[in-house]
């Protein structure tokens, strides 16, 4: 029997292999790409950053869009352009787990936020959070992102309520001002009141009389050392020296005199840090120190708290900037402190200094301040360009010198007298630095000013030269970036977030131009601020603006209703509005003034019109003819010419300056704007100069007339200088004024 064959069978073995599940990301979404950028970096793997690119749902620009008989509520739509975003939005938020929305922690972020929420929630099952920080650092994302919250419905009921009552006003006034003023005009509720304080600034400007004054320096000497003194006493009382004739007088009785040091007083003064910043303070400082325009301070601002590469990293160098409150983290206290411990042991007071927080401070973000204290200026300068520099050194110092001990100063004043006169000379002199250890702008000037010589009481002074001085007393400023904000914030008008957009706006309309960085109003804003000043005071009254914005604060903190508050506002502004539209009269026809001029191209009459940039010369023949030329502001001052002055500008820098029509026979130049005024001594035209020292006055520009007319070599250097750049610029001109 054969034996039977066996065979070893291979039993495959079934390889095991676990199938792996895709984990669901995390969808996190902020306004900006560069604020994404910057936090994707953070999170790392498992999350997915995008940016909503500020409001994907919002009111429809063509229509009112506000529901009035159905308590006031709003109707949104997807934002033109934005449709496709916000698909985008949708589908990642369908492919997460969790969506944490991100924007920024104010009214207008919350908004957005829920805005968000309701149009995601339709396409995902994901849970839906809010998470906020102040800063953008590593920590901080952490910390949001470990603690998320819910949307606050209070908050996006105030932004609501802000939404609303904004568009009632603009969308009923704007209809008015184009029938009874002009097409494409447009009124906001917090802009004009902003307009209506430049232009009654502008009034006070214009109704100042200068007047005439003197002032007295003397220079005395002790040995080799001569040193200044101002006249500040004569007779027991202060001087009032109305003309030269008066100075003249003054120093011929006290010429002869014996001159001796009559006191000496010594004087300490202590110097506090200011608090940090908050948004209206910076852009205060920035415009002040770096002459930058709120909107221009608000963009650095933006890029500084959103991060700025750093070789492979990318950093948020400064806390969120939109904020009216000086509260500091306990965190940043404890890290600023440390540093000027290790750097400054001298200057750390024993414990953290505490700013007092404003009353209307909303102090929802701490104030604005580095988000790493290490990182100084000279650290990170090779990653920032000039400007990012310059705003966040400012940020830095006003941070860290917030956080260190004051500084001292010691004056030393010798009074000198002179017959009866009494002569006053003062130096300064830090003693104690303090927080100006930080602070690199603080100059020679700041440390140490004046320079007097060791003197005795009684001891005899030499006298030798007498300087007077003519001036002109000051009228009313105008108003600048800075002051404008820094009004607007005491007058509780707008939060942090507005002022910068204000400015903006009324100079995007031409309601507003800027002038030697002085916010001056044109023809047309002063035109509309009449309107609205005398149709509906209570809308522009400062009062009125102050108490919404209290109200819409009440709002947020649920203690007012925001659908009554509208309604208390809107009814019977409704009915003011269709009263005015009845009964005030068009102003259209005053706006096109006959004049008598003759068009050169088809010898129809020539009207004054007035456009978005002014006033301006147009044929009545339009639109046949189209010829338009600059407005005459005064006859030519040179004899016989019979020419008239324009603006015009320079080619290339497009600087404005102003010339005869009559160039290139008359070659006239001014680079002072006439004013509708004539000098009352020759009958020329009245100009507005402008100095620092001086600032605003009015001069006739008569160079042979000294009505207030200024003889300051500076002056006369600076006009030799712009003379000279324009006489360049006149070769290509060619005696065109622009339209």
């Amino acid at each position: 029997m054969a034996e039977k064959k066996t065979t070893t069978k291979k039993v495959a073995t079934k390889k095991t292999t676990t199938k792996k599940t895709k984990q669901k990301q995390t969808l996190v979404i902020v306004e900006s790409p560069a604020k994404a950028k910057t936090i994707e970096k953070y999170l790392g793997p498992g999350f997915k950053v995008e940016a909503s690119m500020g409001h994907l749902i919002d009111l429809p620009k063509s229509r009112l869009a506000i529901n009035v008989e159905d308590g006031f509520q709003p109707e949104y739509i997807t934002v033109r352009g934005r449709a496709k975003i916000l698909k985008n939005l949708q589908k990642e938020a369908k492919k997460s787990e969790t969506v944490l929305l991100a924007s920024d922690n104010d009214r207008e972020g919350e908004a957005i936020a829920w805005h968000l929420k309701n149009s995601l929630s339709e396409k995902t099952e994901a849970s839906i959070k809010r998470i906020v920080f102040n800063e953008i650092t590593p920590q901080a994302i952490k910390d949001s992102v470990e603690n998320p919250a819910e949307i606050n419905e209070y908050k996006v009921n105030a932004q609501k309520a802000r939404r609303v009552l904004d568009r009632l006003v603009g969308y009923n006034l704007s209809p008015l001002l184009w029938k009874k003023v002009k097409n494409g005009l447009s009124a906001g509720r917090v802009q004009s009141v902003a307009l209506k304080l430049i232009c009654e600034r502008e009034n006070e400007v214009e109704a100042f009389i200068p007047e005439e004054y003197w002032s007295l320096e003397a220079e005395f000497s002790k040995g080799k050392t001569v040193f200044p003194a101002q006249l500040f006493q004569y007779k027991g009382e202060k001087p009032v020296l109305k003309s030269g004739q008066d100075v003249n007088d003054l120093i011929a009785e006290i010429e002869s005199a014996q001159s001796f040091v009559s006191d000496i007083k010594e004087s300490e003064k202590t110097i506090r840090p200011k608090a940090p910043f908050t948004t209206s303070t910076l852009q205060q400082t920035a415009a002040n120190r770096l002459g930058f325009t709120s909107r221009k301070t608000m963009q650095i601002a933006q890029q500084l708290y959103e991060g700025v590469n750093f070789g492979q990293d990318r950093i948020g160098l400064i806390t969120y900037m939109r904020t009216d409150s000086t509260r500091i983290s306990a965190t940043a206290l404890e890290e600023v402190r440390t540093f000027i411990g290790e750097l400054y042991p001298q200057e750390l007071p024993k414990a953290a200094i505490e700013y007092a927080v404003g009353a209307k401070a909303q102090d929802a973000h701490e104030g604005i301040r580095p988000t790493y204290v290490s990182y100084t200026p000279d650290y990170v300068k090779e990653y920032l360009n000039r400007d990012q520099l310059r705003l966040y050194t400012i940020i830095w110092e006003r941070f860290v010198s917030s956080q260190m001990t004051n500084a001292k100063s010691r004056t030393t004043t010798v009074e000198i007298s002179a017959g009866d006169a009494k002569f006053r000379a003062s130096k300064s002199k830090l003693v104690e630095k303090g927080f100006y250890q930080v602070i690199k702008l603080l100059s020679t000037k700041e440390e140490q000013s004046g320079k007097i010589p060791s003197v005795k009481l009684n001891e005899e002074l030499e006298v030798e030269a007498f300087n007077p001085a003519q001036h002109f007393t000051q009228g009313p400023p105008r108003y600048t970036d800075a002051s404008i904000v820094k009004a607007l914030e005491e007058k509780g008008i707008g939060r942090p977030s507005t002022y910068a957009p204000i400015i903006s706006v009324l100079l995007d309309r031409y309601y507003v131009t800027r002038s030697n960085k002085q916010l001056v109003p044109t023809q047309l804003g002063r035109i509309i601020s009449n309107i609205l000043s005398d149709s509906f005071p209570n809308v522009v009254d400062e009062n009125f603006t102050r108490e919404m914005e209290e109200k819409l604060d009440n709002v947020e903190e649920d203690t007012q209703d925001w659908v009554t508050m509208i309604a208390d506002f809107f009814h019977p502004f409704k009915d003011r509005v269709d009263e005015v539209m009845s009964n005030l009269e068009s102003m259209k026809g005053i706006m096109d003034e006959p004049t008598d001029k003759i068009c050169e191209l088809c010898g129809k009459p020539m009207l004054k019109k007035l456009g978005r940039f002014g006033f301006f010369i147009a044929c009545s023949g339009f639109p046949e003819c189209r010829n338009t030329r600059s407005l005459p502001l005064a006859p030519c001052p040179k004899p016989d010419c019979g020419g008239e002055i324009v603006a015009r500008k320079t080619k290339g820098r497009g600087k404005e300056f102003y010339g005869c029509t009559n160039y290139p026979e008359c070659d006239f130049i001014s680079h002072y704007k006439p004013i509708n005024a004539s000098c009352p001594e020759c009958g020329y035209f009245l100009v507005e100069k402008y100095d620092k020292k001086n600032g605003s006055y009015k001069s006739c520009i008569n160079p042979e007339c000294d009505y207030l007319h200024s003889t300051s070599e500076a002056e006369e250097k600076k006009s030799e200088e712009i003379a000279q750049e324009l006489a360049e610029s006149q070769r290509a001109l060619t005696g065109e004024a622009e339209e």
